[in-house]
């Protein structure tokens, strides 16, 4: 499947990967194309967490880096580029860009195929869409418990659904490197891993409030559901984001200063 042309969407490098210069509106118009035209636009994400993986996984760097369209989801990355000076066109979370999607798929006729989650929570959320989304015709789904043998039979089953748009509910790395390994072989135009959607949008997870989630608290919000399990993993990864952004400005600092001797020397040869 070829890809969908996106020419006018700059990519900008930061902190070692990849994003694009996209707001939510300008992705949605994409994947709308994408599955009018029968067109691959294969979607990932960059949050803090994912960048800090990404510096001890470069099969995870490689997997973003060459997908068709890469969003900037966190609201770390956000204020972490404002700080390098590095402009971010707007924050494209997955669960909102899912449902913006599903609002196109239920007035124009796309079908979509979840895969991921349990089997359960799969059964929650198309009840809870059936009610707030009463035209909307599902493709299939297909839990996200599988061995490595059943995988070829798992990428068949989505493409001879006939699906317009593929959700993958699964963590990373798993799901960056599903959607790169089989992006063409799944016959899908849109295609967008979404880790833990699934959970909120059949209800089992709360979401944060939008005023947290606008201020950039949601990672404090789901530290402080299950702190046990989260303080320390959250501890770590901004932790580590933050060293790498000091360690980012420092280089920079320290090569304007090069700069600044060299033009000083240049200055003083020319006397």
């Amino acid at each position: 499947m070829q890809n969908i042309a996106r020419d006018d969407v700059p990519r900008t490098r930061f902190l070692g990967t990849v994003f694009d210069q996209i707001d939510m509106d300008g992705a949605l118009r994409l994947a709308q194309a994408a599955m009018r035209d029968r067109r691959r636009l294969q979607h990932s994400d960059v949050n803090v967490a994912k960048i800090v993986q990404m510096k001890d996984d470069p099969d995870l760097r490689r997997y973003v880096a060459a997908s068709d369209l890469v969003c900037v989801d966190g609201m770390g990355v956000v204020w972490g580029a404002g700080l390098l000076g590095v402009p971010v066109a707007g924050r494209v979370t997955g669960v909102d860009l899912m449902m913006r999607t599903l609002d196109l798929c239920a007035r124009e006729g796309f079908r979509p195929f979840f895969f991921g989650a349990r089997q359960s929570v799969l059964e929650d959320m198309l009840a809870r869409l059936a009610e707030s989304h009463p035209t909307l015709a599902v493709a299939g789904i297909r839990n996200g418990y599988f061995t490595p043998e059943e995988e070829p039979g798992i990428v068949e089953e989505i493409r001879a659904s006939g699906a317009d748009c593929l959700f993958v509910g699964i963590t990373s790395p798993i799901k960056e490197r599903f959607l790169h390994d089989h992006r063409d072989a799944l016959g899908v135009p849109f295609q967008i891993g979404v880790g833990g959607a699934f959970d909120v949008v059949s209800g089992n997870v709360p979401r944060a409030p939008a005023l947290v989630q606008r201020i950039g608290m949601e990672w404090l919000f789901r530290v402080l559901q299950e702190p046990r399990r989260l303080f320390r993993r959250y501890l770590t990864t901004n932790s580590r984001y933050a060293g790498l952004l000091l360690a980012e400005m420092l280089r920079r600092l320290a090569g304007a200063g090069d700069r600044n001797r060299d033009d000083r020397n240049g200055q003083g040869s020319r006397s």
